[in-house]
């Protein structure tokens, strides 16, 4: 089960002897998301990025290459799937893209080396990318392993209890 909202849309590679073609985002698909912005990120292995939610703006992504396990966690009030933690496997070898609306906390354990390529909705604002621990017990992410390389700034996350509190007068999202 995945939070209300979230969509997992299969991706189809096209691959001969020169290598593959893969569409990641099509308007006719009718996706939850109108992207204004496309970025490409790669990770070493044993990388975790998050875990961070949106007030504003949604993600749609795709892991073209390597391999992810991506931890989500309903923070919105009121929604049917709110408190819901699973985690959704991403990779180059089954094609797929996700699509996470605000108000989902989400994160990547990259599990060797990867590319993944994400659109938002809203420009990037660092006002719309709160964080809290990716290891917090509260957040239930069943995460694969218990160690991770992370950026300072997520290794100094604040708890789940914390950045709920600060999502408290944007809720419901």
């Amino acid at each position: 089960m995945l939070p209300t909202g979230v969509l997992v849309q299969p991706l189809t590679p096209y691959i001969d002897a020169r290598g593959s073609f893969l569409e990641l985002f099509r308007k006719e698909w009718r996706l939850p998301i109108e992207p204004v912005q496309w970025n490409a990120v790669t990770s070493n292995a044993k990388v975790l990025r998050g875990v961070h939610v949106h007030i504003r703006h949604d993600d749609y992504l795709s892991v073209p290459l390597g391999r992810a396990s991506v931890g989500l966690r309903d923070l919105r009030r009121g929604s049917p799937t709110e408190g819901l933690a699973c985690v959704l496997e991403l990779s180059g070898e089954t094609p797929a893209a996700v699509a996470i609306p605000h108000g989902v906390a989400h994160g990547f354990f990259f599990h060797e080396f990867s590319l993944h390529i994400y659109a938002v909705s809203r420009y990037w604002d660092h006002a719309d990318e709160l964080a809290c621990r990716w290891d917090d017990p509260a957040l239930e992410i069943p995460w694969p392993t218990q160690t991770a390389q992370l950026s300072a700034r997520d290794a100094a996350a604040q708890s789940l209890t914390e950045l709920l509190a600060e999502l408290s007068p944007s809720q419901p999202l």
